[in-house]
């Protein structure tokens, strides 16, 4: 009796530890799935235009998942829609922090400081997201742009280049182009830039 008694209670404790780590798959499944959930609430409310749904929601997120550096980046662009800077540039911080080479977040904080006046950080920023990702478009054209507002016409010449060279039907590259041969006063190909612009994009 004492064998089979035995027996039985080391059945219960298979069954139990077996209900445990079930249990505790589900609720990892459970919380992705929240965490999920919350994420594209946020983007849908932020969507729609209603920021201050969208900030709590990726807040959310964060609750359940801190290093979740995607939400760090979505909630620095909604605070940037609602004019707080701040706390715009701290999460795009935080989010290379969590992962240095997160070439969106160096974009977005350049974005930031561009628009603050400071075009030093932001140039440092568009370079940083370019040694990531030497394909990203926007960053080349931004960094064309601080080029040109510094006077810089042939290094901005080259970044705005480098935009259609990557995406040829990029009709901002091709307007840029223009306005940089414009300001050589090289009349003829600045305005077959602007015609190359308004074919792509009229």
């Amino acid at each position: 009796m004492r064998t089979t008694a035995k027996y039985f209670l080391n059945f219960i404790l298979i069954l139990l530890l077996i209900s445990c780590a079930g249990g505790s798959k589900s609720e990892k499944k459970d919380k992705a799935v929240t965490i999920e959930e919350h994420f594209q609430l946020a983007y849908s409310a932020a969507e729609r235009g209603n920021l201050d749904e969208a900030v709590r929601e990726y807040k959310k997120v964060l609750e359940l998942d801190s290093k979740n550096e995607k939400a760090r980046l979505n909630l620095g662009i909604v605070y940037g829609k609602q004019g707080k800077w701040k706390k715009e540039i701290s999460e795009y911080e935080k989010a290379i922090r969590i992962d240095p080479q997160f070439a969106e977040a160096h974009f977005n904080l350049g974005v930031a400081y561009q628009e603050r006046g400071d075009l030093k950080e932001a140039m440092a920023q568009y370079q940083k997201a370019l040694q990531i990702y030497p394909n990203y478009v926007e960053a080349h054209n931004n960094l064309g742009i601080l080029y040109f507002r510094k006077g810089m016409l042939d290094q901005a010449l080259a970044e705005y280049q480098k935009t259609i060279d990557i995406k040829p039907a990029y009709a901002k590259g091709y307007y840029n182009i223009g306005s940089v041969y414009w300001e050589k006063k090289k009349t003829d190909d600045a305005i077959a830039s602007f015609q190359k612009a308004l074919e792509i994009h009229p």
